[in-house]
């Protein structure tokens, strides 16, 4: 039995810090979604939304407050939450009812209104929760990141400048997007004159948090054709697996661990991709681009490898060679990524997405991926969550 099924329809809200209530983002995402796809909301039958934990009760039932909002028309509804990767936890359940043949259209949507400065755990004792023990311990986001970067260094000989040129790279990108919410070009001297945060890492090489929201509305194939829309994108896989040694569990697999270096395949991050290539009859020199988690700079390069798409350590020489970048071999966050877009958490994973959905059907315009036909996601959420998601062109 096939387990695709097709992208209707994307919408955005456009990322910024507007510090309006996260409904507002989400159901203008929302409704631009619907608008893209060519169906009504009374059509839908199944909303699936992404919850946000920082905006009280309705962003805890975040399926239920976006159907409230755009009117109760009957659907069934169903909130996910799994930290950075919500999104596609959400899309996952969507997928999940349509493949059961309990539903063949479904809204999927997230959206965030974030706080000032980094995210951090909400206040209060709570030992059993590894993102607060590592806030206590002092390995804040930033310092997290930093470690990582440090480990790229030590095992790979990557430069603060390879790191600044993704940050170049992704801002060139960003430019031409119009829901970046910083779309301004930067020079490898400017981010190397940013400040410090966490060394080695300067204010340019780490993503800021965000508002914003984004919006999928998927159906099975037979729907798609039944409209007209048998040639739209598909979503052939997605993968939400967890970690498979220990150290993982404290959300932090890969850092200075000589069995990560061992075994790469194991770690959390290689697990993710690995399953949706399995599951999508897809092998990694298929993919033409790539949407990835770069909450730094160095993260990035993590990923690309993570993703196999080089060997594990060349990364940064495929990025110097200019091929992950527009016109490259293997275009990376062609949307200018979080670095252009920062977080807003329930929405980025279903952001990555729609950029897919408007690379494969050839509508990203000054940052169109050239005949792109397969497009692929990776997204890190804390506590052993991630997702991967796999999107082709029939």
């Amino acid at each position: 039995m096939s387990k695709e099924i097709a992208i209707l329809g994307v919408g955005m809200h456009p990322w910024g810090k507007w510090g309006r209530n996260f409904v507002e983002y989400g159901v203008k995402a929302a409704r631009d979604a619907l608008a893209d796809a060519g169906v009504t909301w009374r059509e839908v039958q199944f909303v699936s939304g992404a919850a946000t934990i920082r905006n009280g009760y309705p962003g805890q039932v975040a399926g239920a407050t976006f159907a409230q909002a755009l009117g109760w028309q009957g659907a069934e509804v169903n909130t996910s939450y799994a930290a950075c990767a919500s999104g596609a936890q959400a899309l996952a359940a969507a997928r999940a009812k349509i493949l059961a043949g309990e539903c063949e259209l479904a809204l999927v949507v997230g959206a965030d209104t974030t706080p000032k400065g980094f995210l951090r755990p909400a206040p209060g004792e709570r030992p059993d929760d590894p993102d607060w023990v590592r806030f206590r311990m002092g390995i804040t986001n930033p310092t997290y990141f930093a470690l990582y970067a440090r480990r790229r260094m030590a095992l790979y000989g990557d430069t603060l400048e390879d790191f600044a040129r993704v940050k170049v790279k992704n801002a060139e990108h960003g430019a031409e997007n119009p829901y970046a919410r910083y779309r301004k070009r930067f020079t490898l001297s400017e981010v190397a004159a940013s400040p410090m945060v966490a060394d080695p890492l300067r204010l340019m090489d780490i993503c800021a948090t965000s508002d914003g929201g984004a919006a999928v509305v998927v159906s099975s194939l037979a729907y798609a054709k039944r409209i007209g829309k048998a040639d739209a994108p598909r979503i052939r896989a997605i993968s939400t697996v967890t970690p498979t040694f220990a150290s993982a569990l404290v959300e932090m697999p890969d850092i200075a661990t000589d069995s990560a270096v061992a075994a790469p395949a194991q770690s959390f991050r290689a697990a993710l991709p690995r399953k949706a290539y399995e599951e999508a009859g897809v092998d990694p020199k298929d993919v033409d681009v790539a949407e990835v988690y770069d909450l730094s700079t160095a993260m990035e390069l993590d990923w690309i490898e993570d993703l196999q798409l080089c060997a594990r350590g060349e990364a940064a020489a495929l990025l110097r060679r200019g091929e992950t970048a527009l016109g490259g071999r293997i275009p990376v966050n062609p949307s200018g990524g979080l670095a252009c877009f920062g977080e807003a958490v329930p929405a980025q994973a279903l952001a990555q997405v729609c950029e897919l959905a408007w690379q494969l059907r050839g509508q990203a315009g000054a940052r169109q991926v050239e005949n792109a036909r397969v497009g692929i996601t990776a997204n890190q959420g804390l506590f052993g969550h991630g997702s991967s998601v796999i999107v082709v062109r029939p």
